[in-house]
């Protein structure tokens, strides 16, 4: 796939990539917190275009090869802690703006969006947001933003509330530490792939590391977003792993609950990642659900 660039004109530039026929159904992915578009990985990508959708995965601001917000200062931990709205360089609400601004760029009317994790969160709010823009959701695991439900284990909290890291080296270990720490036990691990992205994601960042920072304190700023998410018109499925030890799984439960006619995928044995043997697991009940649309789409047709 090949690395492009749109200007967006709100003084954000999104780096993005394409695969499959054009002609094919619009399906954007959204990834999360800190994570750049390779975290889709490139045949779950291209599995997704031979189920006969025209994909589009891409870094969120202050991420990848997207326009980072260094002229905004980094969260402190009192921010993150106390989730003062008055730290946060920008919310959810706009990272959804940006996807919207994506695909104004790219000419596509409505799509089929994918997030997961924040990507997850993003993709709910541009759902709410954007319902005429929006054919299908699936939210994979995320959470509403509500303070009991979603929340990372112990463990995991102190991954999230460490120092960033100072070298190349170091931010590839502590990537490889984070997915032993949150990873799938239902699933083969590839630590070498692990490595080899996050080797690549530094090299595509330029080591940023402030980035993260700012889009976690979004998603604390953006607080408990249940009543938003009740808006949601979209055919919608949640997906989320038993074995999440950085979102909780009530965090999925809480989201199919919020999201009228959710359909609540849990799947056995995965974690805070997509491991490949469970591909299947999550691909299955995407394209399920985006079916959902064209059937809706099609009776529409019929009734005119």
């Amino acid at each position: 796939m090949d690395e492009r660039f749109a200007d967006l004109g709100n003084g954000i530039t999104l780096c993005y990539e394409q695969l499959g026929d054009p002609a094919d159904e619009p399906l954007l992915l959204v990834m999360g917190l800190g994570a750049q578009m390779l975290a889709w990985p490139d045949e779950f990508c291209r599995q997704l275009a031979g189920r006969g959708f025209f994909v589009t995965r891409y870094d969120n601001r202050d991420a990848g090869r997207s326009t980072k917000m260094s002229d905004k200062r980094p969260p402190s931990l009192t921010d993150l802690l106390l989730r003062r709205k008055s730290a946060a360089a920008y919310l959810l609400k706009d990272m959804a703006d940006d996807a919207a601004g994506l695909l104004d760029a790219l000419g596509i009317e409505r799509a089929h969006v994918v997030g997961a994790s924040m990507g997850g969160m993003i993709a709910q709010t541009f759902a709410a947001r954007h319902p005429d823009r929006t054919r299908s959701l699936a939210s994979i695991m995320s959470n509403t933003g509500a303070l009991l439900t979603g929340l990372p284990s112990l463990p995991a909290m102190r991954y999230l509330a460490s120092p960033p890291p100072k070298s190349v080296d170091a931010a590839v270990e502590r990537s490889v530490s984070l997915f032993r720490l949150v990873g799938s036990p239902g699933f083969d691990r590839d630590e070498a792939e692990i490595r080899r992205l996050a080797y690549l994601g530094q090299e595509r960042s330029g080591g940023d590391t402030a980035g993260a920072g700012r889009q976690l304190m979004a998603i604390l700023a953006s607080g408990d977003r249940t009543r938003e998410l009740r808006r949601i018109e979209a055919p919608t499925v949640v997906i989320h792993g038993t074995n999440d030890r950085l979102v909780n799984p009530s965090g999925g439960r809480a989201t199919a609950k919020a999201i009228p006619g959710a359909e609540l995928v849990m799947v056995d044995g995965l974690g805070h990642d997509l491991p490949i043997g469970a591909w299947p697991l999550v691909l299955d009940p995407i394209e399920r659900n985006a079916r959902r649309t064209a059937a809706a789409d099609a009776g529409r047709a019929v009734a005119a």
